[in-house]
Order: structure tokens, then C-alpha cells, then sequence
């Protein structure tokens, strides 16, 4: 039995984050003795992947960046790319394995937190706080009695929506014979591949140098691929479209990122919250998910120093929402081809600004100057049918 201040359930992003935010010992205030339930390797733990985000400058995480880009390029289906400058922001990229060597690493020297390696598999509310159980590797039975407790791990079924597609992917971590990869540009949507009859398909380069990149195949859609279509499309973009010509596959990655306009509770108990993607951190309309914990972390920390109850603030704000629910719609029947659609917004939007939008950072003047820049009259009858439709739950594989 383990009596602490906060247990947190989970160690990906989301649990290490709060974590290694609420003990700093450079942060003024209390800090709470903690302990991070981690499953033992296995199905229960989340394989490994790269994270990316935007940022202005240094931030706390920086010397784990695997690398980062200042030129953004996206590619419609015919025509010249579009290429944008990122102006004060830099787009990086973490791999979760050095993010969570570096977090371990620093949790390992301060006292407040014990980590415990079990499965969690029940967790209760008491008078004052709550209970989490959980049979240890070895057998033995696990209780820990906290006043707070944070659970980050993904939820087994989504919420119902009115509107959900899945942004499923996959990865090859390459290296060419030849130099053909610009180092400081990455290709964010490259929709020259062959589009789904439903949703829409692009490839993702991220250039690590001139012959070594993360070159992935995403579909936004309804349902996964079977394994052998993503390897079959990404020789086909790499060869057909990239001309890489011969590379070597060093590493791969496979995901699949729910993008839906679905209600996450964040409150599941007296004193139990969900956070990171249980607690609906990831945005909606693009599956950026990183930059969203580190801000729900933040806020959870400087409550809990403030003495308020740590409640998880709501990831994005109530406008973004609508606006990500209006755009689900949209791509989902069919109105709004996002072949074209999101190559004419990175056209006719500074990347900067469009980039902050995507974030969640921008001003209500900001928004309908985008806004300006979308198909007016589908979007527009989208709105109109949101309030009419039903929140239907999400047919399991």
C-alpha cells in the first residue's frame, strides 16, 4: 500500500509531463509526493513513435529535439508546392523514446516520486481522494491511496460524435544512396498520392539530413488499412512520386490517431481527471496532441501550487472545437475534398498564422480571415446541420 499526494496512471507523454512539472524543484510552491503507475512492456504500453509540434524559441524539452524545421511545404494534387517560412515558430520533432529517457532520467533524482511498474485495473473513489489497484509484474497485488489521481491512459472506446474519422499511418525511418531530402524543409501534406473514394491521403517527409528522413503515408478515413496497403503505398510515394531510388528502411512507426468532435470527460471521479488523450488533448481537425499536454500539464501544476483543486482546464477553446467539428463534417461527406482543401488554405493563409490558428493561438478577427479562405457555402450548411445531428458511438474493429 502506497499512500501519496497524486498518483498518476500512465507513463507516455501526458503522465510524465505532469509528473516532471508538479516536482520541479525550481517551481515556487508545495510539491506533492507522487506515484507514476507505469504498465509492465507489453500490449499495454504504447510503442514507440515520433512527436511534432510548433514552438518560438528554446523550450523545455529542447535537447531531446531530434530536429527542426524552419520552411513548411505542402503539395496539391497538380501544380506547384507551396512552400512558407514558419517566422518566429520552429517545427520539431521528439521521439518518445529519448522524450521518456529524459524525463526518467531527471524523476530518478527526486525524492517525491516513486514510480511502480503495474497494470492498473480498478480505481475507486474514496471519502477524501481515491484508491488505484493494480496487480504488480510479479503477481502481487497493488493499492495506492492518493488525494488526486490523473489517468492518462487511452480510452478503451471512444465517445459518442456526431462526426469521427481515423488519421491512421505508417512510417519507414529512411536512408538513400543519394542526397535528396532538404534538411531545413519539411513536406507537411504531399497530396500527390492516389486518394480514398473516402477522406483523403498524403505523405509526410521529415528530412533529418540530406539522406536520412521519416517519410510516412497517412489517410484520414473511417477505417485502418491491412499492413501490407501502407508498405504498398509508401513504395509507391517514395519511388513513383519522391524518386528516392534505392534506400535502406532503418526504422518504422505505425499509428492511428482518432479525430473526432466527441465530448472527453475530464472528470471521472471526486478526485479522479483524465489527461493527454483520454482527456481529449488531441486537436480534432489534425491529431496534434504533444503541444496540447504540455499546456494541460502546465495549468494542472500551477493549480495544484496555487492550492485549487488541479482540475485539467479544457484542451482547446470552444470556438476551435466548433470550428474542428464544422471541418470533421465536411471531410467526412464528401462536401469539402481536402485534396484541395488544404492546399489552398497553406496558399492563401501565412504559415505562421496558420500554424497558431492550428494551435488553437489565434484571434477572432484572425479566424475569419481564414475563415475567408474556406469553401463558404459547404462549410456554411455544415454549421447549419450541426445541431440536428445525433452523437452516434464509434462501430469498434
Amino acid at each position: 500500500m502506497f499512500d501519496t499526494d497524486v498518483a498518476i496512471i500512465g507513463a507516455g507523454a501526458a503522465g510524465l509531463s505532469l509528473a516532471h512539472r508538479l516536482t520541479d524543484p525550481a517551481a515556487p510552491g508545495p510539491r506533492p509526493s507522487v506515484v507514476l503507475l507505469d504498465a509492465p512492456p507489453g500490449p499495454l504500453r504504447p510503442p514507440q513513435r515520433t512527436w511534432c509540434f510548433w514552438e518560438a524559441g528554446h523550450g523545455p524539452y529542447e535537447s531531446v529535439v531530434t530536429a527542426s524545421w524552419e520552411r513548411l511545404r505542402v503539395h496539391g494534387r497538380r501544380g506547384a508546392p507551396i512552400v512558407g517560412g514558419t517566422g518566429r515558430l520552429r517545427y520539431k520533432m521528439i521521439r518518445s523514446d529519448d522524450f521518456e529517457a529524459l524525463v526518467r532520467d531527471d524523476l530518478t533524482a527526486r525524492p517525491a516520486v516513486r514510480c511502480v511498474e503495474a497494470a492498473v485495473d480498478m480505481v475507486r473513489d474514496l471519502s477524501a481522494g481515491a484508491e488505484v489497484q493494480a496487480p504488480a509484474a510479479d503477481g502481487r497485488p497493488v493499492r495506492v491511496r492518493a488525494r488526486w489521481v490523473f489517468d492518462s491512459r487511452p480510452p478503451s472506446r471512444l465517445p459518442p460524435a456526431r462526426s469521427t474519422l481515423l488519421q491512421h499511418f505508417h512510417g519507414w525511418f529512411v536512408r538513400t544512396e543519394r542526397p535528396v531530402f532538404t534538411p531545413q524543409t519539411v513536406d507537411l501534406m504531399d497530396f500527390r498520392t492516389p486518394q480514398p473514394p473516402h477522406g483523403l491521403s498524403f505523405g509526410y517527409v521529415l528530412p533529418m539530413g540530406p539522406r536520412t528522413a521519416l517519410v510516412e503515408y497517412t489517410e484520414f478515413s473511417s477505417a485502418v488499412l491491412p499492413p501490407h496497403a501502407y508498405d504498398a503505398a509508401l513504395r509507391h510515394y517514395t519511388r513513383a512520386v519522391l524518386g528516392l531510388g534505392e534506400l535502406e528502411v532503418t526504422a518504422t512507426e505505425t499509428g492511428v490517431i482518432p479525430m473526432t468532435d466527441a465530448r472527453f470527460a475530464r472528470r471521472t471521479g471526486p478526485s479522479v481527471f483524465r489527461i493527454g488523450v483520454a482527456g481529449g488533448a488531441t486537436r480534432p481537425a489534425t491529431g496534434y496532441t504533444f503541444a496540447t499536454v504540455q499546456r494541460q500539464t502546465r495549468a494542472i501544476a500551477a493549480a495544484y501550487r496555487a492550492g485549487r483543486p488541479p482540475v485539467p482546464p479544457p484542451p482547446h477553446p470552444a470556438r476551435f472545437r466548433l470550428m474542428d467539428a464544422v471541418l470533421l463534417r465536411a471531410l467526412d461527406t464528401g462536401r469539402v475534398a481536402g485534396a484541395d482543401f488544404f492546399p489552398r488554405l497553406f496558399r492563401r493563409v501565412p504559415t505562421e498564422r496558420l500554424l497558431r490558428f492550428l494551435d488553437g493561438r489565434t484571434r477572432l478577427y484572425e479566424d475569419l480571415t481564414i475563415g475567408i479562405h474556406t469553401p463558404v457555402l459547404p462549410m456554411l450548411r455544415t454549421v447549419a446541420e450541426l445541431p440536428r445531428l445525433p452523437r452516434r458511438p464509434f462501430p469498434q474493429p
